[in-house]
């Protein structure tokens, strides 16, 4: 055996004590699958009079110079979160000629190309398996794995929260506040989830899948965004009869000449597409390529032990490189620069539900301004159920372009006998 591999960590929460526990319950597996023991040397921590049972015996410091200044610590790992200090401080890392190790996915989503060419300046490592998925492999994968494909689609429910608050709504017909209110007293929203039920921490992680899946630089701008806040009892309702499932999907395609596809949305998921069995808090990524065909990766997508899993798997990549002397075996992979596809040229299937007035006619004429836009449907049903002399229709739209869709649905947002566009999701996966 060599000598230890030392490093530093970067915080000591809930991720930050996963690692620590990790390491100590695998240590002598860890070891052996590096080839020399790994030490962690140096906690860095905002309050040093803090009591941290987790940390005993283990020294702390609140002093990053005391961590990025030891020549001794040739590995960092970053799991503070927030894009600052943690940016400045992983770039002063690799900087010294250290390695790094993070779960930051704001910071990869928005950073990764300053992350990726200080790491290709100083031939160190920059890794960050854990920015999505949690415990689940997928970055991995993409970079090593299925390299050998051309990848058309990545799509995944890469959000905890939402997961769980959809999947409660279609199991207890409970509403979008109550299912809410639940998931902040069991802690998996918080107290502002925004970042969460508005599609934004879907979006970093689609981008960042993006960016892996077809070899581009994809910006979290880039991605097109929409949240759960809108999706009521009743589309869950209609979904389940029409032979789907409500999920909130980070989707990335390849449009071919359109360019590539990122966006984060609420769609109709067919009960028989792999991702619709996905339940509550778990996560799951499904790929598309030419030569693999389909595959999916499922798993807890948070929580300490798994994220530490994905942290820790990354830290040991780092320390075999060190022993064999082999920095940077992968890097960047954003070698091309494809177009992006705009929002109005994305192509999907809809589910429209409108409020319209209980009389002869209606559905005719709705039927009318669809065709007259371009817009083929499916199916169009309007429900025995009359509200105060009005009535619901739900309409299933073939493939069609975005923009054709907004036309429709703004001349008849304009009809006299139109009170309510009530819903538009996006049909996943229907191509008939």
């Amino acid at each position: 055996m060599k000598n230890p591999i030392k490093f530093g960590l970067l915080g000591s929460g809930t991720v930050g004590t996963g690692v620590i526990r990790v390491l100590q319950e695998n240590a002598r597996e860890i070891e052996e699958r590096i080839g020399a023991p790994l030490e962690l040397k140096k906690v860095l921590v905002r309050d040093l009079g803090k009591k941290r049972p987790q940390l005993e015996g283990i020294a702390v410091t609140d002093n990053i110079e005391e961590i990025i200044g030891d020549e001794e610590i040739s590995i960092i790992v970053e799991v503070m979160g927030g894009i600052h200090p943690a940016r400045e401080y992983m770039l002063r890392a690799m900087e010294a000629g250290k390695s790094v190790v993070t779960a930051n996915k704001d910071v990869v989503a928005q950073f990764g190309k300053d992350m990726f060419e200080m790491a290709e300046k100083q031939d160190v490592d920059f890794l960050f398996e854990a920015s999505v998925g949690g415990g689940i492999p997928i970055i991995t994968p993409l970079k090593q794995c299925l390299t050998a494909n051309k990848l058309t689609e990545v799509m995944g429910i890469v959000n905890g929260t939402t997961n769980y608050m959809l999947t409660k709504m279609a199991e207890c017909g409970a509403d979008y506040e109550s299912v809410l209110k639940e998931a902040q007293e069991k802690g998996y929203a918080e107290a502002n989830p925004s970042a969460d039920v508005d599609g934004l921490d879907a979006a970093r992680k689609a981008a960042i899948l993006a960016s892996l899946a077809f070899n581009t630089r994809i910006q979290l701008e880039d991605v097109s965004v929409e949240g759960i806040t809108k999706i009521t009892p009743m589309d869950i309702e209609y979904a389940n009869e029409l032979g789907y499932v409500v999920k909130l999907l980070a989707v990335g395609k390849d449009a071919g000449e359109k360019g590539v596809d990122v966006r984060v949305h609420p769609v109709f998921l067919p009960k028989e597409h792999p991702l619709a069995s996905v339940r509550g808090v778990f996560n799951a990524i499904f790929v598309r390529g030419n030569a693999i065909g389909e595959a999916m990766f499922y798993g807890p997508g948070a929580g300490s032990l798994p994220t530490a899993s994905a942290v820790v798997s990354d830290v040991i990549d780092a320390a075999r490189d060190i022993v064999n002397g082999t920095f940077g075996r992968i890097r960047c992979t954003c070698f091309e620069k494809k177009k992006l596809c705009s929002l109005d040229d994305t192509e999907s299937s809809y589910y429209v539900r409108l409020l319209v007035d209980d009389k002869p006619g209606v559905l005719g004429t709705i039927a009318t301004v669809f065709g007259n836009e371009g817009v083929s449907l499916k199916s169009v049903v309007q429900t025995k159920e009359s509200i105060a002399d009005h009535a619901e229709i739900v309409a299933i739209t073939h493939m069609v372009e975005h923009r054709k869709m907004l036309c429709a649905v703004k001349v008849l947002e304009g009809l006299p006998v139109v009170d309510e566009i009530r819903s538009m999701i996006r049909v996943e996966n229907d191509r008939g």
